[in-house]
């Protein structure tokens, strides 16, 4: 199946970059995804989270906990349309499929 982009109410997997120090036990507040620590070679420290959401609500919602927390967004990628594993899961057990 070919990636179609983004679409607003389909899972997805993203790429989230802040400034700072995001510990790694804070992944449950950032709806389960991956958090890697910064390179400590860095002068200024930057934290990746990556990972699959279910969509662009649960997308916005660790925008929001980030941006609660303080930590400055410097990207925000999306990486594939999430439809496999747990992805597809998700997409059977809707009410409308």
């Amino acid at each position: 199946m070919s990636d179609q982009g983004p679409q607003f109410d389909m899972p997805a997997t993203y790429r989230i970059v802040i400034s700072g120090v995001l510990p790694k036990s804070w992944s449950s507040r950032t709806g389960g995804m991956e958090i890697v620590p910064p390179d400590q070679a860095r002068e200024a420290p930057v934290t990746i989270l990556s990972g699959w959401l279910s969509d662009q609500a649960a997308l916005l919602g660790v925008l929001n906990t980030l941006y609660n927390l303080h930590f400055p967004l410097v990207s925000v990628e999306y990486l594939e349309l999430g439809l496999e594993n747990a992805a597809h899961d998700w997409l059977k057990a809707k009410p409308d499929h």
